[in-house]
């Protein structure tokens, strides 16, 4: 995320079509994501963002924040400091009104506060990447906060399974005896957010090795879906595993599976894509030559004479309704990719084996407009969508609504630059309590973690 971003402008979320459509599927109310492209116009969402007095978080009025967690404060299980670069998140709902918290850490070699080494929650003690956990009471008070995972490296995103775990994503491909690492990296690895020791630190080797972003799990197959975000082309891949144990809960990944790649015919590149509503039929998936990468990175691995399909800064990835999102933050020409674009959010059918682009975000240079790069996202209250921004100048929370209107939900206030280079802490993780009542978000940079509540409803 921030330690890969590239852009030197803003972009402003601009309509090229008219956008049409309903919403997608949020507690079972709605079934499909709107159609048409972002725009940042109208009346759409809470009001206009307040300055915060306490110079965190700017929110519409009726609105507050509380922070809670930040880094270099002690963990409260005793374990030493929270650990830097909050990243990816889920909510999951515990008992007497209790929400559990998974935060990811993407740390590198060079992370300032490493995710503290426990016995039986380390894969490589040379890593600085993990999860934490936090358990939040129906108050909003935190009782708990403990590491999760720890011994991994550059854990960006992930994403929540049907049976209440989180599937935390490498983002490296370094190897044993690369930056002082003593094992391989680039796998997932799956975490109990209520009793962390269940589920260790083992790596889901079937699922890949690769710059894992995100995930989705089909609820009724079982099929797992992923995002990579490759830094350098060949860009990245999207792809699914099929588990051999599709329904098995918590371990049941560790059984192994097929991993495929998406191949859409006659197009090598979904930048070269530019409308929004473009849809392609008879998707195929290809089998993965050597899930392990043991001697050539799988987007760099041959998958016959109609090749595969590639894309760049593949980010977030979710399940809504009967389909599949996944998020391409940007494409850029110069940098190898087919065409140029800001931001796409795609939808797969897996029932009709259909590709839809569903959402265009187009240019433009306002840096108090909305925002360039999507990346994080998530389902809203509301059946929209929550859009966490990654680009440069201010950064915002965005809701997009089911018309396909943009809104600021949040800016963040902690300027991590100088007077001569401003530079602001991007945001990531953003997530809901299940009963839609609280947001939680992460600013990336210094790690903080809020939790938002007003009139969500209104």
């Amino acid at each position: 995320m921030s330690e890969t971003r590239l852009s030197a402008t803003r972009r402003q979320m601009l309509a090229r079509s008219g956008a049409l459509g309903v919403g997608i599927a949020f507690a079972g109310s709605l079934s499909e994501l709107f159609a048409g492209s972002a725009a940042a116009h109208g009346r759409a969402g809470y009001g206009p963002l307040v300055p915060d007095p306490a110079g965190l978080l700017d929110l519409p009025k009726g609105f507050r924040y509380r922070v809670l967690s930040r880094e270099g404060d002690p963990l409260r299980s005793g374990e030493g400091p929270v650990p830097s670069n909050h990243d990816g998140m889920a909510a999951f709902a515990g008992r007497q009104g209790r929400v559990h918290l998974v935060r990811n850490h993407e740390n590198r070699v060079t992370g300032k506060i490493a995710v503290p080494t426990v016995d039986g929650l380390t894969y490589d003690p040379m890593g600085k990447g993990g999860c934490t956990a936090l358990t939040v009471d129906r108050h909003g008070e935190v009782l708990t906060e403990r590491v999760a995972i720890a011994g991994t490296a550059v854990n960006c995103a992930g994403g929540h399974t049907p049976w209440g775990t989180w599937l935390t994503c490498e983002e490296t491909e370094d190897r044993a005896g690369t930056n002082g690492y003593t094992k391989d990296h680039g796998f997932i690895f799956e975490v109990d957010p209520v009793d962390p020791h269940r589920s260790g630190a083992v790596p889901l080797t079937a699922m890949g090795r690769f710059q894992h972003e995100a995930i989705a799990v089909d609820p009724r197959r079982g099929v797992v879906y992923e995002t990579e975000d490759a830094f350098d082309k060949p860009f990245g891949l999207f792809y699914r595993f099929l588990p051999q144990k599709p329904h098995g809960g918590l371990g049941s990944l560790r059984a192994g599976g097929r991993l495929q790649a998406m191949r859409v015919p006659g197009v090598p590149d979904l930048s070269v894509v530019q409308e929004t509503g473009a849809t392609f039929t008879g998707i195929e998936w290809a089998d993965v030559p050597d899930p392990l990468a043991a001697g050539t990175p799988i987007r760099n691995q041959d998958f016959g004479p109609r090749g595969i399909t590639h894309a760049q800064k593949l980010e977030g990835c979710y399940w809504g309704g009967s389909c599949v999102y996944f998020v391409s933050s940007y494409a850029r020409s110069r940098e190898g990719s087919a065409a140029d674009h800001y931001g796409q959010i795609w939808r797969y059918d897996p029932a009709a084996r259909r590709l839809t682009l569903v959402i265009v975000f187009g240019p433009g240079t306002d840096v108090q407009l909305p925002g360039e790069e999507p990346d994080n996202i998530c389902l809203a209250p509301s059946g929209g969508l929550m859009v966490c921004e990654d680009g440069e100048g201010a950064q915002h929370v965005f809701g997009v609504t089911r018309k396909g209107e943009v809104y600021a939900m949040a800016r963040g206030r902690q300027n991590i630059g100088t007077r001569e280079e401003p530079a602001w802490g991007e945001f990531a993780g953003v997530t809901f309590a299940p009963d839609g009542e609280t947001m939680y978000v992460n600013c990336y940079t210094p790690g903080t973690t809020f939790a938002v509540t007003g009139p969500w409803h209104r």
